[in-house]
């Protein structure tokens, strides 16, 4: 008996009739097969991702470090007070760690004895000049010699700050530092005041201060805003002269050159390493 494609499969025959469904029966053969279902296969989980190994000499960098590359930058913070080495050792300040402020008026050599000084020594050294930075500002630059006022003020202050924060970040990273700045005895609170507070206690203080006819002449070598007038000159080294009797250590370089005057500045800081000054 022929069925219709598509057409329901015939009921199993009774017990007894001509024939019977066989095992496996499906259908007859001019109808479809239905596939056979299969059971869901579950998802095989991925092995985790390998964990690499560290690359010997690299130490792991945490999370949240301000970093320059591999090398992690601790936060720059007050620099403390060196520490004196017991006696009867001579410290030697060509090889510590320091931080130097070295003061004095216009045509004093500041800038020449600070880049020699920090060319010379043993350990690396910066150079911040609070000139240079206070450069920076180009449009709206105010130049005290066209009259000190309220802008001039401000950007002296922000560059002394930003010089501090500059110092702290280097020393932090195990650089010294020799700062420079036309600071006066007789103006704590944006002098060495200001100073203490934008590095820290352990900013050493060095006074330079040759006569006033070897600044005049080396003046008169400026050019630019940075050369002044002989008048203003001697009036800042005559607020310069209150630092004798402040305690710093002072200087005068009137007859020596570059180099000898760095000689000297070291063997003035290893004194200030073992008693450092009360400022």
């Amino acid at each position: 008996m022929q069925h219709a494609v598509g057409s329901p499969l015939p009921p199993p025959h009774q017990p007894g009739g001509a024939s019977q469904q066989q095992p496996g029966y499906l259908g007859t053969p001019s109808g479809p097969v239905p596939p056979t279902p299969r059971p869901p296969v579950p998802p095989v989980p991925l092995p985790p991702a390998p964990q690499h190994a560290p690359v010997p000499g690299h130490a792991p960098v945490p999370q949240g470090t301000d970093t320059t590359g591999h090398v992690p930058l601790p936060p720059g913070g007050p620099v403390p007070m060196p520490s004196a080495p017991p006696a009867p050792t001579v410290p030697d300040p060509a090889a510590t760690t320091l931080a130097v402020l070295l003061i004095g008026p216009a045509g004093a050599g500041k800038t020449s004895v600070a880049k020699f000084w920090a060319d010379h020594r043993r350990v690396p050294t910066a150079h911040v000049s609070l000139d240079d930075v206070r450069e920076w500002v180009r449009s709206g630059f105010a130049d005290p010699q066209s009259g000190w006022n309220d802008h001039s003020e401000a950007q002296y202050r922000l560059a002394r700050r930003t010089c501090g924060f500059a110092a702290r970040n280097f020393l932090a990273n195990g650089i010294s530092c020799i700062l420079d700045d036309a600071i006066f005895p007789d103006r704590p609170a944006v002098g060495l005041g200001g100073w203490k507070r934008h590095v820290g206690p352990g900013l050493l203080p060095v006074v330079l201060l040759p006569g006033l006819e070897v600044v005049l002449e080396r003046n008169a070598e400026r050019s630019g805003n940075r050369r002044l007038s002989d008048e203003e000159v001697a009036r800042i080294h005559g607020r310069m002269a209150g630092w004798y009797g402040s305690g710093l250590p002072i200087i005068d370089n009137s007859q020596l050159d570059v180099p000898t005057t760095a000689r000297v500045l070291d063997d003035v800081l290893a004194r200030a390493i073992a008693s450092p000054p009360k400022w």
